[in-house]
């Protein structure tokens, strides 16, 4: 009888349509870094780009709602079989819906010619079509403990929709957009929950064993409730002060909680480390919220917005995608000096745009965090692109 294991070694396509994180995690970050090289001419008016979205849509959508669902297909798409036993989606279904995600980027780019209508149906089939497949996996797999997941992935589909809604017909004010970084950030408060404390668990026993992460237990479920209604307060009441009372309570929460996965304890390995470093701007956050709320003199709203953007998910995503592909193209679980520059570059960005928000040196400031940011997804492309375009190792 053939199992499972031998049925995907014997795959016999292109190496990058093997698994769903090669074209998924590849092109998300060739994605984000050229779409933020071209956001800040765009912004400034030095370039023209045929999209019926201003320059500040079209760069928070295609971030949020381009990048991002790549890189949870990519996710999604190599995580499921592990779950379900079941053989990843591959080859033409995977090129199949790897299109319509490249199509979606394409029809919003060029939405000034075709209508924002017609590119916003493109854009959101995507989504559906993701949401889809990993439905039929988990049914099929008998797995309903991942249907959080699922919901989630149905989450930002709606907020996609309402983004575009908000657009059509006037209202919201950016009511889809944080409704998107809300469904986010709880996927990286529940996923990062469950790979954080055990890489850092196994790294630990393997090379310094001591003081070990907190299992999972009560006071993670607490914290993530805390953090579930501290954001979806914040979508729908941005100002309010229940949003910075309950912001200071998620704050200390995941403070707490980061604190129990023992990270400083592994700053030897930057492949571990980043993965605590990027949590660490979920509370981070959490903090500048209350702060931008009550004393915008001091701290922008928009710093608590751009340390979950370019913190919490700019850098947990290039995390999971460096960790991921070296483990799964049978790489060394070790960061190599070039992986270290990319963590480099992509801390250099949050903390650049950190600083303009406290109003320092603002313009220079923007301008270093999106060439940093240019730099570490561009890396990410020019050292992963032979693994990810490779048969494995």
């Amino acid at each position: 009888m053939t199992t499972t294991a031998q049925k995907i070694r014997s795959y016999r396509g292109p190496a990058i349509l093997s698994y769903g994180f090669r074209p998924f995690f590849l092109f998300a970050a060739a994605w984000s870094a050229t779409a933020v090289a071209l956001w800040v001419p765009l912004l400034t008016g030095s370039l023209y780009l045929p999209t019926a979205l201003d320059p500040i849509q079209w760069h928070t959508h295609d971030l949020i709602f381009g990048y991002v669902p790549a890189v949870i297909a990519g996710f999604l798409l190599t995580a499921v079989p592990n779950w379900t036993g079941r053989l990843p989606v591959a080859g033409g279904p995977l090129l199949t819906l790897f299109l319509l995600w490249a199509c979606g980027r394409l029809a919003v780019l060029c939405s000034a010619w075709i209508g924002l209508r017609l590119a916003a149906c493109i854009d959101l089939f995507f989504l559906i079509a993701l949401a889809t497949i990993i439905a039929r996996e988990l049914v099929a797999g008998g797995n309903t403990r991942n249907a959080g997941v699922l919901a989630l992935v149905g989450l930002l589909l709606i907020a996609n929709m309402l983004s575009y809604a908000e657009i059509f017909f006037s209202f919201g004010h950016g009511l889809g957009n944080r409704l998107g970084i809300a469904v986010i950030l709880v996927l990286i408060i529940l996923i990062g929950g469950r790979i954080i404390p055990s890489f850092t668990r196994n790294w630990l026993m393997r090379h310094a064993p001591g003081r070990m992460p907190a299992p999972f237990g009560s006071f993670d479920v607490a914290t993530m409730v805390a953090s579930s209604m501290a954001l979806a307060t914040w979508v729908m009441f941005p100002e309010g002060q229940a949003t910075a009372l309950l912001g200071l309570i998620a704050c200390a929460l995941n403070t707490i909680r980061l604190h129990r996965w023992a990270g400083a304890r592994t700053v030897a390995e930057p492949l571990v480390l980043i993965l605590h470093v990027a949590y660490a701007f979920v509370p981070l956050g959490f903090f500048l919220l209350p702060l931008g709320i009550n004393w915008p003199e001091i701290v922008s709203p928009t710093g608590a917005l751009h340390a979950w953007t370019i913190g919490a998910i700019g850098i947990m995503t290039l995390a999971v995608m460096t960790r991921a592909s070296l483990g799964h193209t049978g790489r060394p679980l070790t960061a190599s000096r070039p992986i270290q520059f990319i963590y480099v570059a992509a801390l250099i960005a949050v903390l650049a745009r950190l600083v303009a928000a406290f109003g320092l040196l603002r313009e220079p400031m923007l301008h270093l965090s999106a060439s940093a940011w240019v730099l570490a997804f561009t890396g990410f492309v020019i050292v992963y692109a032979p693994l990810l375009t490779r048969p494995r190792s």
